[in-house]
């Protein structure tokens, strides 16, 4: 396994692919007032997208275009964050980036964009809905919705896209990843409430699904067949920037705790699944103590870890393979360090040792 370090930013945190006149790329922003960063699957960086305000929680390209993607803006922390909007960042043939605001939405955190029954559908998730002043968790999150239309220059700041409240009451909404199954796409969104999952409309004016998994305080979580036995196993952070990392599986109709990752790891964070070095994995990071990397993989026999970096405090990772090289990119946000691990088939099992 080879580590290298790509770039420096300031509190990076929010990376996204991004495919951008017909090659694949990726974003990186900033958590805090700096810049977002394109750059190629080689990690070489191309452009800045733009240098502030930051606050990039979450960014998502519209699918079907060139480049264009939503971000939010201007979520600084859970106690500043009352101007979060949701931005539309769009390139033009020059190469320079046009920014506008999609919704302001305050304390927006998380948000993604599904398809199902050939509609797009933007979905939202505010971590509270306000507060009286610091820490104060009176007012829980919600979850909102509207469908995307196909044609986005009639949307700005003075015409917002408009959104409907799909659930709300979500204490600390904190968590979300989206789930692909066949041509199907689900959200799991977390909060103290647990861990639910959201369906999208099959048909126009229908309403959303939503069923609960867990009711275990979350932070944020995954769904995953990480055994190989066809069904998706449950990988669950808690509680809200907690320190117990657990995998579930569904028996007998109910998801039940298999496995607890055996250190306590302050302020996780970062999780990412997928298959990388040949093998299904999630990849974790926390943000204090340790402020490890490691991967949770399953041996053939049980659910077992490594530890792939030390003392970096990643905030997100983001797996992807580009000719015939797996790649996991991190946002090492506590060292401002964008670092991006190459793997080979077999590193996991015959263990990771870092090559600089």
């Amino acid at each position: 396994m080879k580590k290298e370090i790509m770039a420096e930013l300031e509190k990076c945190y929010s990376i996204a692919p991004l495919m951008y006149q017909g090659k694949q790329h990726f974003l990186v922003a900033a958590e805090k007032k700096d810049r977002c960063i394109l750059f190629d699957a080689e990690g070489k960086e191309k452009a800045t997208i733009w240098e502030e305000p930051g606050g990039t929680m979450s960014m998502v390209q519209v699918p079907g275009t060139d480049g264009v993607f939503l971000a939010t803006h201007q979520f600084y922390s859970p106690n500043d964050s009352k101007e979060a909007k949701i931005i539309l960042a769009a390139p033009d043939k020059e190469g320079s980036w046009s920014v506008k605001t999609l919704v302001e939405l305050p304390f927006v955190h998380r948000f993604d964009l599904l398809t199902a029954g050939g509609k797009t559908y933007l979905i939202a998730c505010t971590l509270k809905s306000g507060h009286a002043h610091k820490d104060d968790w009176s007012q829980p999150g919600k979850v909102y919705a509207a469908e995307l239309p196909g044609d986005l220059s009639g949307v700005d700041k003075e015409h917002p896209l408009e959104l409907k409240v799909i659930k709300e009451g979500l204490l600390k909404n904190h968590g979300y990843y989206r789930v692909t199954e066949g041509n199907a796409v689900s959200a799991l969104v977390c909060s103290e409430n647990g861990v639910f999952r959201f369906y999208p409309p099959k048909e126009a004016e229908k309403a959303w699904h939503v069923e609960q998994l867990l009711d275990t305080p979350a932070s944020d979580a995954v769904l995953f067949d990480l055994n190989g036995d066809g069904e998706n196993e449950l990988v669950v952070l808690s509680p809200f920037h907690g320190d117990e990392a657990a995998i579930y599986q569904k028996i007998e109709g109910h998801y039940q705790k298999v496995y607890q990752y055996p250190e306590k790891a302050e302020f996780l964070h970062a999780v990412w699944a997928g298959k990388l070095a040949g093998k299904p994995v999630v990849f974790l990071g926390h943000r204090r103590g340790a402020r490890r990397l490691f991967v949770l993989f399953w041996t053939g026999s049980s659910y077992s870890f490594k530890t792939v970096d030390d003392d970096c405090g990643a905030a997100n990772v983001c797996g992807y393979s580009w000719e015939g090289k797996d790649r996991l990119i991190a946002a090492n946000r506590e060292i401002n360090q964008i670092a991006r691990y190459s793997f080979e088939d077999g590193d996991i099992e015959e263990g990771l040792c870092l090559k600089n």
